[in-house]
């Protein structure tokens, strides 16, 4: 089957247009050099200077206050969301917008790190003796350490490369990757020396995966009150039966008179009574049950009991309170749909 005339030509683009395929793949292979040497190039020039810069971020009192135009705004945005996200109150702040009120936003308890490749954007540079009458500390990201920003720094990091990835050694290209490992590397060395820890990621990242695995509680998520399948042990097998057919958990617990978990029988236990030929009739609770089945605590988090489920390849556990009474249940399925698992 042929391909429509648009498709057609791009599976092959070097038809009528006059595209050089090899060109394209050796300027991709020679960007991927030229940045990753601008990268490892930071090395050298990363010292006593970083290690300031990083006591700088971990002294704010109040936040960290990024600025940077054109590509270097861009990547500017970037490191305020890394900061802000790794432990470090961090926000942006565009410079032409600064010189028309958002300057506002800036404090004299803030630190200010203000991006800029070649350290003379009239944009920033016009904000340097506000700034210094503000007495927020200015850190300076640049690649021009003989520079007007660089002059006016309290302290620099050099963020220069030899060229750029682009032909004309013009557009942004390995400078912009160099500011953005230089930023990652502070985040990086100031959530380390914060202690951060995976908790403390978790709770800026509610809404993404590792977020809900730790942070949602059994008691979010769980199975209580009268939803909770449950029988005392003397109750007739067709009881039993009933209850885990209207609860819907595939399992029921059997308890004593105080709610403490004597056993549990699942659609498993039934399962393997009816293959075994067992007669069913006349039997209690306490004749089919399996004795001390695995239970979890309420206060436990939700990502321990998907944890229990597969390590004793169970589908249900049954929680427990402070006393070891009974309180709820939860199933794989439950799991699945708070998105835990």
């Amino acid at each position: 089957m042929s391909l429509p005339p648009p498709l057609a030509q791009l599976a092959d683009p070097a038809s009528d247009s006059g595209f050089d395929a090899q060109r394209a793949l050796r300027l991709a292979h020679d960007t991927f050099d030229i940045e990753a040497a601008a990268v490892l190039g930071l090395k050298q020039r990363t010292g006593d200077s970083f290690a300031r810069a990083v006591e700088a971020l971990l002294r704010v009192r109040g936040r960290v206050v990024i600025m940077g135009m054109g590509k270097s705004g861009h990547i500017g945005r970037k490191i305020a969301a890394t900061l802000a996200s790794t432990g470090t109150p961090a926000m942006f702040v565009h410079p032409a917008e600064a010189s028309h009120g958002d300057l506002g936003m800036i404090k004299p308890i803030d630190l200010v790190l203000a991006i800029s490749n070649g350290g003379e954007s009239d944009e920033i540079t016009v904000l340097l003796p506000v700034l210094k009458r503000l007495g927020a500390p200015l850190l300076a990201m640049t690649g021009n350490p003989n520079s007007t920003l660089a002059r006016h720094a309290d302290i620099l990091l050099d963020s220069g490369v030899e060229k750029e990835a682009c032909p004309l050694n013009l557009a942004p290209t390995a400078s912009t990757t160099a500011q953005l490992a230089l930023g990652d590397a502070l985040a990086v060395a100031v959530l380390d020396a914060r202690g951060f820890r995976t908790e403390d990621f978790a709770r800026s990242h509610p809404g993404g995966a590792l977020g809900r695995k730790l942070l949602t509680h059994l008691v979010d998520v769980m199975r209580s009150g009268e939803a909770v399948p449950r029988v005392l042990p003397d109750a007739a097998f067709t009881q039993l039966m009933r209850e885990m057919t209207s609860k819907g958990l595939g399992a029921s617990a059997i308890v004593d008179a105080d709610n403490r978990v004597l056993g549990i029988f699942t659609d498993g236990d039934l399962r393997r009574l009816v293959e075994n030929g067992a007669d069913l009739r006349g039997k209690k609770a306490r004749d089919v049950m399996h004795p001390g089945p695995r239970t979890i605590r309420n206060d436990a988090l939700a990502a321990e009991a998907a944890r229990l489920m597969e390590q004793y390849r169970i589908t249900s556990v049954l929680v427990v309170d402070a006393d070891d009474r009974l309180c709820g249940a939860i199933n794989s399925n439950d799991l699945m749909r708070a998105k835990v698992i």
